[in-house]
């Protein structure tokens, strides 16, 4: 008998658009909402997840802040809600310094490199500062 499991980690996005003044830049900029988590599937299927965490990342400079959770539970469900400045903790601005180099991010999928690439070698996507 086999037995297949395994532990992932995984993205989501929610459809939801507010704009908003960024806390970072100060321009107009539309808030992007997705969670990470973590997931066990069994025989593929997913089963259970865990470990889930709301982020906004910001069109104008590509800003990311982490979510307030009962906010970001919120949007999940579909529910009407509004983000606010006091919801938002800094996680990093529009490029982050890694080991003396600037950091690239994919607002895609998330991948982060230190190369200077025009697209991400994960998904494809143009990259962003």
């Amino acid at each position: 008998m086999f037995f297949i499991m395994g532990i992932t980690d995984g993205q989501k996005r929610f459809d939801f658009t507010q704009v908003m003044i960024c806390g970072l830049c100060g321009k107009y900029g539309r808030c992007e909402v997705f969670m990470t988590y973590t997931c066990l599937t069994l025989f593929f299927i997913p089963c259970f997840r865990w470990n889930r965490r709301y982020y906004v990342r910001m069109t104008c400079c590509n800003g990311l802040f982490e979510l307030n959770p009962e906010v970001g539970r919120r949007i999940a469900r579909g529910e009407n809600a509004e983000i606010r400045e006091s919801d938002l903790t800094r996680v990093s601005g529009g490029g982050t310094w890694g080991g003396g180099r600037m950091q690239r991010r994919c607002a895609n999928c998330g991948f982060s490199t230190c190369e200077d690439f025009e697209y991400c070698p994960h998904c494809g996507q143009r990259m962003m500062w």
